[in-house]
């Protein structure tokens, strides 16, 4: 071989070792294991209250937290989207706390070592009423949606069901669960706990609602928040969320046959009920009551601005008459100002960091903001929470 052909051939090598070397991945396993669960029930403010829950449980099991994308339905869209988790919150904040990674993370760098398809199972409470289902899944892990568009997503389809029962997730008011749960599943034989649902309670568990400060905005929510903060004028602003949409006043009709709390409402009320009863005008305030208590707000912190996150942008033109006579500036997360749907996580991002904010009790949505403030020490209130006597005259532009 000539001197020619022995430098090509060593280029060769050369070249596939730093291929190999720089491509290779070298990712840690957890020898305590993983859990992975689809948050497959309701919107925002409920799979935050399972997110929380989960890392509770998955802080009790020490295994490290997978976690998961958010479900959202958008219109004109016959199947759940599923949004990153660290397109609102940050990854690193949370796993300060517990290890966590991402669902992305964990199917491309670890799920093929640990966990690859024929080993796939899902883990429910009890066999689930299927339709269509495979009969070697009696968890009906991918049966209708979000539940199939979810897995489907990250191209996993599970080869078989375990019914973990009668284990429950109550690893905090249930002695010794979490022990049960470690011998029953020790990580050497169940590397991946992959639940159909979260291992977690709706409404949140008085345990859990605390872990809120380790999820902190995103950087992308945290630009778009700062944008609507730069539309405020400099001082004080009092931050409401008014949940007076249509679909909002069905459910509160619903309050008159709810024999303990309903929703999040043991945030005000307490997990006992300790602090009062549920009423309608606690899910559904009265208009008067409303701008009664914003006038109230604004006065304690002499505020120069009100920022309103709402499901009803019609009674945005009646709060603004309302206020007419202050020098109030009323803003919504409408960059041009205007009474349309605005940004969910960016609106709660800025209801966080407001002087003063007051929230609808019994909403999940509201919680959110909740539980941040609290993490911060910030003061915040609830529409007709505590009740106030009957009053016998209401001025008029208290109408809508």
């Amino acid at each position: 071989m000539d001197i020619c052909s022995i430098a090509v051939t060593c280029l060769i090598i050369l070249n596939s070792l730093f291929i190999t070397v720089f491509s290779t991945k070298d990712v840690a396993i957890d020898d305590n294991g993983y859990i992975l669960f689809c948050p497959c029930m309701g919107r925002f403010g409920n799979q935050m209250d399972y997110f929380l829950g989960t890392l509770g449980f998955a802080k009790a099991l020490n295994r490290t937290l997978v976690l998961a994308p958010w479900v959202e339905y958008r219109m004109y869209q016959p199947k759940s989207i599923q949004v990153p988790f660290d397109e609102y919150f940050r990854v690193d904040a949370v796993a300060r706390f517990h290890p966590a990674i991402t669902m992305e993370t964990f199917m491309d760098e670890i799920a093929p070592t640990i966990w690859p398809p024929e080993k796939r199972i899902s883990f429910c409470h009890q066999k689930r009423q299927s339709f269509g289902g495979k009969p070697n899944d009696p968890c009906a892990s991918k049966n209708g949606n979000p539940p199939g568009p979810f897995w489907d997503t990250y191209e996993i389809d599970f080869v078989g069901s375990e019914l973990h029962g009668p284990l429950s997730y109550d690893v905090h008011n249930v002695p010794g669960e979490a022990e049960r749960w470690r011998h029953r599943y020790p990580a050497d034989r169940w590397p991946v706990l992959a639940f159909a649902g979260a291992p977690a309670s709706y409404p949140v568990l008085e345990q859990n609602a605390a872990l809120q400060r380790h999820f902190q905005w995103s950087d992308k929510v945290a630009r778009r928040a700062a944008a609507i903060k730069s539309r405020l004028p400099v001082g004080p602003y009092v931050g409401v969320h008014l949940r007076l949409g249509s679909d909002w006043e069905k459910a509160c009709e619903h309050v008159r046959d709810a024999a303990s709390n309903m929703f999040s409402s043991a945030q005000c009320l307490g997990y006992r009920r300790e602090h009062g009863k549920l009423s309608h005008a606690l899910c559904y305030p009265p208009w008067s009551t409303v701008v009664r208590q914003v006038r109230r707000a604004v006065k304690r912190v002499q505020a120069v601005a009100l920022y309103v996150a709402t499901d009803a942008p019609d009674r945005l033109g009646p709060l603004r008459r309302a206020l007419a006579n202050s020098d109030l500036e009323i803003v919504t997360g409408q960059p041009d100002g205007s009474d349309g749907d605005s940004d969910p996580h960016a609106d709660l991002a800025v209801l966080g960091r407001a002087n003063f904010f007051i929230g609808n009790c019994v909403s999940s949505f509201t919680a959110v903001a909740i539980r941040e403030r609290a993490a911060l020490g910030l003061p915040s209130g609830f529409w007709t929470f505590p009740p106030e006597p009957e009053r016998r005259s209401q001025r008029p532009d208290d109408e809508l």
